[in-house]
């Protein structure tokens, strides 16, 4: 007998779907479809095997369909199905919070919760705004992104964001005044750097003459992400978030670290921030949270900055701001089952164990038709091909399909790269598996 679940495997109708991200008419002439998932691998509805390259998108770290993951799930759908954040709450909001906030660095310790990535990243900014005006300093009001950096799709992100494909249909949305500093790459001089590039820590010098254009009396924060994942994995060079920080605290400027997709173990540690031994005064954080099971999303900010905002009469809300979803049951009772399993399982430890192992599998591709550079950060990596002739990102999107039609395997692509990103359940056999079916599929778009 054919199960509901099963029928729902095969669609019987592509035009409803407006889906994000994706080239759709192409798509829907040649669907890419999985049904199942399971540990590293994703199914196809007639049982094809697909190794998952990309972590479902940058967040399924502990694998697919963990059986600790879904039975919290499970269990809590079953005895509280939702509870508002606003005037009301559950227990389980606040054991989330108190778990993220002892993974996250010393003095980060109060959590707002959203429901995305994209939605932490406006709460940061809006933070950040509402606790200069709280202090007295209300003209600190102007924000300063990155070239090249992805601060997810709500306006703010966008405005702070440096990706031109995201900005260029919403310019007369965007929040005024924002500037961006340089982004970090330069291929001449860091192409196939293994991990952070020694060449480009100066890049963050021009902070300096941003706030000479501007005034630091105007500028409320900078927002970097410590890796630049969507633009093509861009480890950041030696040295750079440290000058950051440095500037950024001489001029008394928030500086904010999208970890949206560093965090949770990507780079070995709870958060990119831990690796690379810089603090900054809040950071963002989504995905890995829960192992992309249940959508949550959220923001850290230091706890001065908690108390600052909580003025005036007791019973007026001092933030006003806040989701539907915020800090859903189901969502909270994901997240700490995904912290458990992060534990009990060491997989930030294999993830750090594992990444010299990781980075000479992925350099190996070096030499490879088209392979123009390699970038690797913690247990991802960027493999850029040159373009063809008749159009940039047509090789990399022919990767994308080869991959998952004829290789076995699912990988993000962006521009021209072939971004890998796998679970961090992996083992020495999965990265074999992964280069391995990556080579055949680099040759295979020659």
């Amino acid at each position: 007998m054919t199960s509901a679940l099963q029928t729902a495997a095969t669609p019987n109708d592509l035009s409803n779907f407006f889906m994000p991200f994706t080239a759709n008419r192409s798509f829907k002439q040649r669907p890419r479809l999985v049904s199942r998932a399971a540990g590293m691998y994703y199914y196809t509805s007639d049982g094809r095997e697909l190794l998952d390259a990309a972590a479902g998108l940058w967040c399924s770290n502990a694998g697919h369909n963990h059986p600790r993951i879904v039975s919290a799930i499970q269990a809590q759908a079953a005895d509280l199905d939702y509870a508002p954040s606003f005037n009301v709450s559950h227990p389980l909001a606040f054991q989330a919070a108190s778990r993220i906030a002892a993974l996250a660095p010393d003095g980060l310790d109060s959590v707002f919760f959203t429901n995305s990535g994209s939605e932490a990243v406006d709460t940061a900014l809006k933070i950040a705004i509402a606790y200069w005006r709280v202090k007295g300093q209300g003209a600190k009001t102007r924000l300063i992104g990155r070239e090249r950096g992805y601060h997810g799709i709500g306006m703010g992100g966008i405005s702070v964001g440096g990706i031109m494909a995201n900005r260029k249909q919403f310019h007369s949305m965007m929040i005024p005044g924002v500037d961006h500093l340089p982004h970090t790459y330069d291929r001449e001089k860091q192409a196939f750097s293994r991990g952070c590039p020694e060449y480009g820590a100066h890049f963050a010098d021009e902070l300096e003459r941003i706030i000479q254009l501007h005034d630091a009396s105007t500028i409320a924060a900078v927002i970097v992400e410590p890796m630049a994942g969507s633009t093509g994995v861009l480890a950041p060079p030696k040295g750079y978030l440290k000058r950051l920080r440095d500037i950024a605290t001489r001029h008394d400027i928030l500086l904010i670290f999208d970890e949206v997709i560093t965090g949770f173990g990507r780079t070995g540690a709870p958060f990119a921030a831990l690796t690379e031994g810089v603090t900054p005064d809040l950071f963002t954080f989504a995905k890995g949270v829960t192992s992309g099971t249940v959508p949550m999303g959220g923001v850290v900010c230091r706890k001065d900055m908690y108390e600052t905002l909580m003025q005036g009469p007791e019973h007026v809300v001092e933030f006003c701001h806040g989701y539907t979803y915020s800090a859903h049951p189901l969502a909270c009772a994901a997240a700490i089952a995904a912290m458990d399993v992060y534990r009990d399982e060491k997989l930030f430890e294999n993830a750090s164990r594992l990444e010299g192992k990781w980075q000479d599998a992925i350099y190996s591709l070096q030499g490879l038709p088209n392979v123009i550079d390699i970038r690797q950060y913690g247990i991802t990596a960027g493999i850029e091909l040159a373009s063809r002739p008749d159009g940039v990102g047509k090789r990399a999107y022919a990767a994308l399909e080869a991959g998952f039609h004829d290789h076995g395997i699912v990988v993000r692509t962006t521009g021209e790269t072939i971004a890998v990103t796998p679970p961090l359940i992996f083992t020495e056999k999965h990265i074999d598996e992964l280069v391995t079916k990556l080579g055949k599929v680099i040759r295979s778009v020659a």
